[in-house]
């Protein structure tokens, strides 16, 4: 991620505050939980090309990065606090926060282009694959429009707000090795729903401090979501048949085991943490 930040502040010549506002915008940088599951999958099926892996991995965080950028705009979320600072537009301007995130996304395919020099085909391949989760019909950009829908659909608004780049992630995984995506799509998009149920909670039920951004924002902006749909309970134990379901979905492969015990992982960090609490 350094070096990919480097690369798009340039040797000098580009604004020093845009330049500044990129590294701001991947620093700290949070859990990194879909370049992980990108590497992961990759490693499960053989990681015959590694720099392509790493690649994808960034390439994916740094649309992550550039995606919450745009979100925390006064336009979508008007959010003061992301992991824990000041929103980029809060540190930069509105117009600087634009432009790195356009910065980010598109020097994210820069990324993969630089390293598909290794197995061109799969590189192309990677390519398109971000590009769809990215942008229209199905990606993340489809999922912040469903927002200004006056009906929402609210299988497909989570699929492509939140699930769309975890299926990237273990799709882009799968590719980076040489190996059928389609296969690996079931977990990423049982991660990303379940993801996007664990967010829900966190954002009814915890404080701005524990989550490091602003709490109670589906209400406050009259989103759809999981526990206004199904309540707390019933939210809790969606968010468990979901993971349960992750887990029995992963492929047969030499890392079989290493994955589940990562989702396993996964389901203890999202549980929200009064009921882990009760729970115990």
């Amino acid at each position: 991620m350094a070096a990919a930040i480097r690369l798009g502040q340039g040797q000098g010549e580009a604004p020093a505050r845009l330049a500044q506002a990129l590294d701001y915008a991947v620093t700290p940088g949070g859990a990194r939980i879909r370049p992980t599951i990108c590497l992961s999958v990759a490693l499960a099926c053989g990681d015959d090309r590694p720099a392509l892996s790493d690649a994808a991995a960034v390439a994916l965080e740094l649309i992550h990065c550039g995606s919450l950028v745009h979100d925390d705009l006064p336009c979508f979320d008007d959010a003061d606090i992301r992991r824990g600072k000041a929103t980029l537009h809060r540190a930069y301007s509105e117009p600087l926060a634009v432009l790195a995130g356009d910065s980010l996304i598109t020097l994210a395919f820069e990324v993969l282009a630089r390293a598909g020099g290794v197995a061109p085909d799969r590189a192309l391949r990677l390519v398109t694959e971000l590009a769809q989760r990215t942008g229209m019909p199905g990606g993340i950009c489809a999922g912040q429009g469903w927002e200004s829908e006056p009906k929402v659909d609210l299988a497909a608004y989570h699929r492509a707000k939140t699930g769309a780049l975890f299926i990237a992630a273990t799709r882009m995984g799968a590719l980076a090795a040489g190996q059928d995506p389609e296969a690996w799509e079931e977990l990423g998009d049982r991660i990303g729903a379940a993801f996007q149920v664990a967010d829900d909670l966190k954002d009814a039920l915890e404080s701005p401090e524990s989550i490091g951004k602003p709490a109670g924002q589906d209400v406050a902006h009259g989103r759809p979501n999981a526990v206004t749909e199904m309540g707390v309970a019933g939210a809790i134990a969606h968010l468990k048949d979901i993971l349960s379901g992750a887990i029995a979905s992963i492929p047969a492969c030499p890392g079989e085991a290493m994955l589940a015990g990562m989702v396993r992982a996964y389901a203890e960090r999202m549980t929200p943490v009064h009921h882990r609490t009760a729970a115990r």
